[in-house]
């Protein structure tokens, strides 16, 4: 569970950022304005991140304020699961990313894979939606939707792209180094349930 600083940060920046977007009296704008800092402040007396790059990252955006959309792309072959290694970090994922205007969940879930992994995909079905707060990601100043998207092999062959530099395939007692921030062990023995119970239903929490 995240910790209570951070969940205040982002409850306080979502009513400053929606307020800011309906309010009309100048002095409503002040309050909002001064919340919103406040969120500032929060971030940067517990991250070592500045508070012009928290302005910019966090607290930058306008209109209603919503979650945002993880999409990540599951496929299994001979028992293993599609992890791919991530520059940023040298760690392992799945293959995924933001969601992207335009594309549906299942479109962005073929493009991630097609972009870290080499691998053609289709989409086959949702496993799972989740809320990044009830598991142990490290702290990140989003609300964040997790959606797990399961997805077979078309085509293409293994390679890495822009942001990977390498793919592979995994046992469940077996798997490397995970980029937590991406998914956590836990999510991925999720996953593997989907494997050996194709008829599990969708999880949502």
């Amino acid at each position: 569970m995240e910790p209570k600083w951070l969940t205040w940060a982002k409850e306080i920046q979502a009513i400053a950022q929606t307020g800011l977007t309906y309010a009309k009296d100048v002095y409503d704008i002040e309050r909002y304005q001064a919340l919103r800092e406040l969120s500032v402040d929060i971030l940067a007396n517990y991250t070592y991140e500045s508070k012009e790059r928290i302005r910019l990252s966090f607290a930058g955006e306008g209109g209603y304020s919503t979650p945002k959309v993880d999409i990540r792309g599951v496929i299994f072959q001979e028992d293993k699961i599609l992890l791919v290694h991530e520059k940023l970090d040298g760690k392992w994922a799945l293959p995924g990313g933001w969601a992207d205007i335009g594309l549906s969940p299942s479109e962005v879930a073929v493009k991630e894979i097609a972009e870290e992994s080499g691998y053609q995909a289709e989409a086959v079905r949702l496993l799972a939606v989740l809320d990044k707060k009830f598991h142990q990601h490290p702290p990140e100043p989003y609300h964040t939707y997790k959606m797990f998207i399961l997805c077979r092999i078309t085509g293409g062959e293994a390679a890495g792209g822009v942001e990977t530099s390498g793919v592979g395939f995994f046992a469940e007692d077996a798997l490397p180094e995970l980029s937590e921030e991406r998914n956590t062990a836990e999510q991925l023995h999720t996953m593997f349930q989907y494997l050996h119970h194709p008829e599990k239903e969708v999880i949502l929490d």
